[in-house]
């Protein structure tokens, strides 16, 4: 089943019926985090742009130190739910791989 409108069932595999929709929630979960984690960091330094040089200017060094900073600190702190979104990646390309083998082993057969 493919869901195309709202109110569709969410999509489902056809061998076991359980839900696809678990990696897009990895996904989805790690990415707002990263977004928030994001979103603070930048607050917190142009607030003390803002402190230290005042309101005039460009508000880009706070930007790029947020975007490392973020980046620093979601290795750190993200660990859990980026490995819990890899192994959704890694099952998926695994059962896509399996797919793929018994694809090519019937058209040997042939």
């Amino acid at each position: 089943m493919v869901a195309g409108r709202q109110g569709d069932p969410p999509i489902r595999t056809r061998r076991t019926g359980r839900r696809r929709v678990v990696g897009v929630k990895a996904f989805a979960i790690y990415t707002a985090l990263r977004l928030a984690m994001f979103v603070a960091c930048y607050a917190l330094f142009g607030w003390l742009y803002v402190l230290a040089f005042g309101s005039s200017g460009a508000l880009v060094w706070p930007f790029l130190a947020a975007i490392v900073v973020s980046s620093l600190l979601s290795l750190k702190f993200l660990a859990p739910q980026r490995q819990r979104f890899a192994d959704v990646v890694q099952a998926r390309a695994e059962r896509a791989s399996s797919r793929f083998e018994e694809i090519r082993s019937k058209e040997d057969q042939d």
